[in-house]
């Protein structure tokens, strides 16, 4: 029997299975718009069987991007280009989703294409904002300090982008606090070190984040799930931790949050953590038991085998595949195979299927 084909249910939206698409940047927007590359990028996955499409990180607003090519949902103009985008991906039985994100001191930088490092002012680069006036690394500006009355503004930044991917017909919405970006910035003390009361405390540093979270609920409908990918660990000593994410993951599930899609590391540049296949796989479990949320559990899942187990033990409700998808966009569709799940090959592929390595030797038996 196969688990990770069997459909997930959060609030009113069903996932056809278990295997969901990482959000990772493909630096192609034009002016935050997705182009003609993200509609074949996304849609081929959705016609590779995927079930969850989680776009890129998606800027709130033009200062919050990671990169000039980065996409965005900060302007009600932007959000017809998504349209051939979500409903493509709806015709293939998948479900779409975006995450919305700031990328804070991390932002106004090269995309991998151009070069690598922080932007400056005459290659159109930006003034960047954070927790706090601390650099990302010494080759990065220091951030402004956001203010109380910015940071207002900020989470209003984020409720208005959840408004726009409603109208863009996404059903899901994911709010990013990893990988050092603004959120990630609040929760960890390595990079907080403001002296109000959005710094210090854990109750503090996570005040911000649950801030947003609260502000995106209140506008995105009750029937719709809301998930939050975190980073489980600093991977650093006095940084952000398992512990820490146990009960800031019962905080959001208290503030609405229906799912966490656990990750790590990103906040130090001359951290490197010790990656491995299922090496996150851990955290996810954790939180799922301990915090009693569903969870995403990512991280060098590549073989159909490895990510079916990860759902039959309980260590994780799906798993988030980046990289492999990259590589091969048809994976569900062979993993199904390999697993004797049940999934639903697009019509105009069925000759493929007939024929595949998986049926051949049934077909030789005929």
């Amino acid at each position: 029997m196969t688990h990770l084909f069997e459909p997930l249910k959060l609030r009113e939206v069903e996932f056809p299975n278990r295997v969901f698409l990482s959000p990772m940047c493909q630096y192609a927007a034009k002016l935050g718009h997705p182009t003609d590359w993200h509609l074949v990028h996304y849609g081929a996955r959705a016609v590779g069987g995927v079930g969850l499409i989680l776009l890129e990180a998606t800027a709130v607003s033009p200062e919050g991007r990671i990169s000039p090519g980065d996409l965005g949902l900060w302007s009600d103009a932007q959000v017809a280009s998504y349209l051939p985008i979500t409903h493509f991906i709806r015709t293939q039985g998948s479900i779409p989703g975006v995450q919305l994100a700031h990328a804070g001191r991390k932002a106004s930088s090269h995309t991998p294409y151009t070069g690598i490092g922080p932007l400056d002012a005459a290659a159109g680069g930006w003034p960047v904002v954070g927790a706090s006036a601390v650099p990302f690394s010494p080759k990065y500006p220091a951030p402004h300090e956001l203010s109380v009355d910015e940071l207002g503004q900020v989470a209003d930044h984020f409720a208005s982008a959840a408004k726009r991917a409603l109208l863009a017909e996404f059903a899901v919405v994911e709010i990013h606090m990893a990988h050092g970006y603004l959120l990630h910035s609040f929760l960890s003390p390595l990079s907080n070190q403001r002296k109000d009361e959005y710094g210090g405390s854990f109750a503090q540093r996570v005040r911000f984040p649950l801030e947003v979270v609260r502000r995106v609920r209140e506008v995105w409908p009750a029937h719709l799930p809301l998930l939050v990918r975190i980073s489980a660990t600093d991977w650093a000593e006095g940084g952000w931790d398992l512990a820490q994410s146990i009960l800031f993951s019962a905080r959001l599930r208290e503030a609405g949050v229906d799912f966490i899609d656990v990750s790590s590391g990103g906040l130090l540049p001359e951290v490197v953590p010790p990656a491995a296949p299922n090496y996150q796989v851990p955290f996810a479990a954790a939180i799922k038991q301990q915090a009693e949320i569903a969870t995403g559990a990512v991280g060098l899942i590549t073989e159909a085998r490895q990510a079916d187990d990860i759902i039959a033990t309980a260590q994780a409700d799906a798993v988030f595949m980046g990289r492999e998808l990259l590589r091969n966009p048809y994976w569900p569709l062979q993993a199904a195979a390999s697993l004797g799940g049940s999934i639903v090959w697009p019509k105009a592929y069925l000759r493929a299927k007939a024929y595949s390595v998986f049926n051949i030797k049934e077909l030789l038996d005929s």
